[in-house]
C-alpha cells in the first residue's frame, strides 16, 4: 500500500479566549480532516526529542521516524543539501535569517517576509562585502538563507529569531558553550553587527521602507552544524521510492540526505498564498510512481509566528479544503489503496509567536482498518484515539506497517 503523509508546519496551537477556548483547529471548518478522523485511527505523537529545541528540523526529521541524539546537526546542513551546497568536512554550515531590527529590537524574523528577489540582492551584497575564502552566503527562499564558515567551532549558543519578536537582540546574540569556540561566536557577531552597516542604506531596504515594509537590515546566523549521516528512508523501512514537497529548503534538505526525490511546485511560496492545487496535484502525480509521499505545507507556522489567529485558521481551511480534500476524493477513483497520515510537526501558538515541544496530534486513514471511536481531528480529541501517544519511529512504522 502507497503512503500520503500531508504535513501542516505549526498547525497545532492552544485555546485562545477569542475564539470561545477553541484552538485554531477546533475552530477551523476543516470537513475533510474530520472525516479521515472518523474513517481512520489517530493519537499524538512526540515530536521533539527530550533535550532538543522544537524546531521544524527537529520535528519533521522525527516524524520520519530519524534518531535525532544520533543524527541531528542543525537546520543549516539540511537546508545547504536542498540548495546543492557540497559541504566539507572543515566546513560549518548556519541558517541565516534576513531580519528586521528596529532600534535595539528584533521587530520579527522574517524582514517582513521579504520576496525572494530582494532578499537575492542583499545576499549578493553581503558577499562582495563580507564574503571571504573563509565566509559565504548563500541565497535560499524569502528571507531563509545559508551561511558557511570554513573552520568553524559548533559548539554554539544560538537563539531562533522567531523565538524573541520585540526582544532585545545584543542580549541573544551568538554565545560560544566551551572556549574552543569563543572564535567563532566572535566572527558570528561581528558578522551580525557589520551586515547592519552594510544593509542600512541599500537600495532594496531604502525602496521597502519607502513602499511601507519592513527593512531586512541585519542578518541572525544559528542552527548550526556539519554534515550529518543520516540513512536514507530505503535503508532504514526498505521504501524504494519516495518524495516530497515543499517550498521550504529545510524540508528539501531532510528529503535530500533521506534518500527522497525532491519535487518543486510553481508557486509554492511558503506562506498563506502558496499554491495549494499545484501542491495537491503534484502529490497525487507522485503517488503513481513513489511508495511514499511527504507533502508540506508551511503556511500556519508563519501564521503562527505573526500571532494572527484568522489567519491561522484561514491556512487550515485552505490546507482541508484545498489539498486533504481534493487528495482523498481523487484518491476514491483509484484502484490501489493509499494510506493517509495528517499531522503537524510541532505546535506554533499564535499567543507567544514561537514553537512549543507539546505532543502533537495525528489521523491515519488505512482502506480496510477498523476505525477509532474519534470523531473530528484536533488536539484534544485524538487524546481518546487507538494509538495513545507514540514517540520515536513508532509513528512512521505504525503508518507503513514495518516491524522493528
Amino acid at each position: 500500500m502507497k503512503t500520503l503523509i500531508i504535513l501542516g508546519d505549526g498547525m497545532a496551537d492552544e485555546p485562545i479566549d477569542e475564539l470561545g477556548g477553541k484552538t485554531p483547529l477546533q475552530y477551523a471548518d476543516t470537513p475533510f480532516m474530520d472525516a479521515l478522523a472518523r474513517l481512520g485511527t489517530t493519537g499524538r505523537l512526540k515530536t521533539v526529542a527530550d533535550g532538543f529545541h522544537p524546531g521544524s528540523e527537529v520535528a519533521n526529521m522525527a516524524v520520519l521516524g530519524y534518531d535525532l541524539p544520533t543524527v541531528y546537526e542543525g537546520r543549516g546542513v539540511l537546508e545547504a543539501a536542498s540548495m546543492g551546497v557540497d559541504l566539507k568536512p572543515d566546513e560549518l554550515a548556519m541558517r541565516c535569517n534576513l531580519v528586521c531590527i528596529e532600534g535595539d529590537l528584533l521587530k520579527n524574523h522574517s524582514a517582513g517576509h521579504i520576496r525572494t528577489e530582494e532578499a537575492d540582492l542583499l545576499i549578493r551584497s553581503l558577499n562582495r562585502a563580507l564574503g571571504s575564502d573563509r565566509i559565504r552566503f548563500y541565497t535560499g527562499v524569502s528571507y531563509r538563507h545559508l551561511l558557511v564558515v570554513k573552520g568553524g567551532d559548533k559548539r554554539l549558543v544560538c537563539i531562533p529569531p522567531h523565538d524573541i519578536p520585540l526582544h532585545p537582540f545584543r542580549p541573544n546574540m551568538v554565545r560560544a558553550e566551551v572556549p574552543e569556540a569563543e572564535e567563532t561566536a566572535a566572527l558570528l557577531n561581528q558578522l551580525i553587527m557589520q551586515s547592519q552597516e552594510v544593509l542600512k542604506d541599500h537600495p532594496v531596504n531604502l525602496r521597502r521602507i519607502q513602499e511601507g515594509h519592513d527593512a531586512a537590515n541585519s542578518i541572525w546566523p544559528w542552527s548550526p552544524g556539519v554534515r550529518p549521516a543520516m540513512q536514507t528512508l530505503k535503508s532504514m523501512y526498505g521504501i524504494q521510492k519516495s518524495s516530497v514537497i515543499s517550498a521550504v529548503d529545510l524540508i528539501r534538505g531532510i528529503g535530500v540526505y533521506a534518500g527522497m526525490k525532491v519535487i518543486h511546485v510553481e508557486g509554492a511560496t511558503g506562506l498563506y498564498d502558496t499554491n495549494y492545487e499545484g501542491k495537491a496535484d503534484a502529490a497525487l502525480e507522485a503517488l503513481k510512481t513513489d511508495d511514499l509521499v511527504y507533502l508540506h505545507v508551511e503556511a500556519s507556522d508563519e501564521a503562527g509566528h505573526e500571532g494572527d489567529v484568522r489567519l491561522k485558521i484561514q491556512t487550515i481551511e485552505d490546507l482541508d479544503h484545498r489539498i486533504v480534500g481534493p487528495i482523498f476524493q481523487a484518491l476514491q477513483t483509484w484502484k490501489e489503496p493509499v494510506a493517509i497520515a495528517v499531522l503537524p510537526d510541532h505546535p506554533t501558538p499564535c499567543s507567544i509567536r514561537t514553537h512549543t515541544n507539546v505532543p502533537v496530534p495525528f489521523l491515519i486513514y488505512r482502506p480496510g482498518d477498523e476505525p477509532d471511536p474519534v470523531m473530528t481531528f484536533d488536539e484534544f480529541s485524538v487524546e481518546n484515539g487507538k494509538y495513545g501517544l507514540l514517540e520515536k519511529d513508532e509513528f512512521i512504522r505504525q503508518l507503513i506497517k514495518s516491524e522493528k
